[in-house]
C-alpha cells in the first residue's frame, strides 16, 4: 500500500480475509497468492495501522443464540445530527449494527435483536427518545455476509488461477515490502 492506495497484493489479502478471517492465517494467504507469510503479516499490519482493516467480526446466528427476532429499523435523522444520533443508537441494548445513509430521508438503519416483541418495542422507543424518527421496521429472516468480489478485477481473478502470474506479482511485492522495511 502506497499513499493509501491498495495494490493487487493488498486487494487479494483483503479478499481472502473476507472469506473467513478467523480460519485464515497469513501462511494460508501467502500460499494462495504465492508470497511469503512475513510479507502478508507486514501488509496486514499496514492495513490495520492505516485503518483500512477496522476489525475482525463474528457472524452470529441470532436465532440459535436465543434471539429469534432480528429486525432492521429504518429511521430518519436531521442531517446535522445524523452522525451523533447514529453513534448513540449503538449504545442501546439489543442494537447490533447502525448504518448512516448519505442522502434523503431514511438515513439511519439500525439492526437489532430481541427475544420477543417487547424487546423490539423497547428498542424502537429508545431510538425515538434519542430523536430518531422510526419510519419502518422489517423483520429479517436471515442475513448472509459475503466477501466483496470487486476487490479483485477480472485480470486478478484470472491470475489466482495461474500460479506463474501470481508468482511474478508476488516476487515484486516481496521486494517492495523489503524495501519499505529497509526505509523504516
Amino acid at each position: 500500500m502506497r499513499d493509501g492506495e491498495l495494490d493487487s497484493i493488498d486487494r487479494r489479502i483483503l479478499y481472502y480475509l473476507q472469506q473467513d478471517a478467523r480460519r485464515t492465517t497469513s501462511g494460508d494467504i501467502a500460499e494462495k497468492i504465492d508470497i511469503s507469510a512475513s510479507t502478508v503479516r507486514t501488509r496486514l499490519k499496514k492495513l490495520e495501522t492505516s485503518g483500512i482493516i477496522r476489525g475482525y467480526h463474528v457472524d452470529i446466528d441470532y436465532d440459535l443464540a436465543g434471539y429469534p427476532l432480528y429486525t432492521k429499523i429504518i429511521c430518519t435523522a436531521p442531517i446535522a445530527e445524523r452522525d451523533d444520533l447514529a453513534s448513540r443508537a449503538r449504545e442501546i441494548h439489543g442494537v447490533t449494527a447502525v448504518r448512516e445513509i448519505m442522502t434523503g430521508h431514511r438515513n439511519v438503519y439500525v439492526n437489532a435483536i430481541g427475544e420477543d416483541h417487547d424487546d423490539l418495542n423497547r428498542i424502537g422507543a429508545a431510538l425515538d427518545a434519542l430523536g430518531l424518527d422510526v419510519v419502518d421496521e422489517q423483520l429479517i429472516r436471515d442475513e448472509y455476509v459475503c466477501s466483496y468480489h470487486g476487490l479483485l478485477d477480472e485480470a486478478e481473478l484470472e491470475a489466482e488461477d495461474e500460479p506463474d502470474a501470481a508468482a511474478d506479482t508476488a516476487d515484486a511485492a516481496d521486494a517492495a515490502d523489503a524495501a519499505d522495511t529497509d526505509d523504516a
